[in-house]
């Protein structure tokens, strides 16, 4: 009864205003303890969130050495491999230089080859092949045709100067029995395959400055 008659706004002003001041401060340390809590999780996940950040790039920062250091090998390597074609490049390169310097009589041979094949493009050209077919002879068994062979074979080291060898000597081949046929159309194919053949055999071989007339 007292406690009802105490907590009654008519009965007593004053303590219903100091009840109502006291609630009211109660309601805000409530609010504050709240606040508290809020900012001390707040805090927790921010340090959280930076220890993982931290984490992250510590992470990150290793997988890209990782990364730059096997690329470095991987360099490395490729360096190494290029390094050792080009030392093999350039002993080839001398090896051949000194068969090609080496090989007198052959060149010799080729050389003859070149004068051969200038006489009879020009006998073409005229029109003349009586005067070609004189040059050439009647065969590929001729002695001159064997010594070129022998040319070829001792300065022939690749796949793609054998081809062009080969090719040579086909048209060469060709050439003659036109020639012989008097068959000016089929000559003049003939000789253009074979001076063609011959050509990128000398360019591949080194030899294309060596001999005079082919260019």
């Amino acid at each position: 009864m007292v406690k009802s008659l105490l907590c009654s706004s008519t009965l007593n002003p004053f303590f219903s205003s100091t009840l109502s001041s006291s609630t009211s401060s109660k309601k805000n340390q409530v609010v504050y303890s709240g606040n508290n809590k809020n900012q001390t999780s707040s805090l927790l996940w921010n340090r959280r969130d930076l220890s993982l950040g931290f984490m992250s790039s510590f992470l990150a920062i290793g997988l890209v050495g990782r990364r730059d250091a096997n690329a470095a090998i991987l360099e490395a390597d490729d360096d190494e491999e290029l390094l050792e074609k080009v030392k093999q490049d350039r002993k080839k390169r001398i090896e051949r230089q000194a068969v090609l310097n080496s090989a007198v009589k052959e060149k010799g041979y080729l050389q003859e080859l070149v004068y051969k094949l200038s006489k009879v493009g020009q006998a073409i050209e005229n029109n003349d092949l009586p005067a070609a077919g004189l040059v050439l002879g009647k065969g590929t068994d001729t002695e001159w045709v064997k010594t070129v062979n022998s040319a070829f074979t001792k300065l022939s080291s690749t796949t793609e100067e054998n081809t062009e060898v080969e090719a040579f000597n086909s048209s060469l081949a060709s050439l003659i029995t036109s020639v012989n046929k008097n068959d000016i159309e089929s000559s003049k194919l003939a000789f253009v395959s074979s001076a063609s053949a011959f050509e990128k055999w000398t360019t591949l071989t080194g030899l294309l400055e060596q001999l005079k007339g082919v260019i």
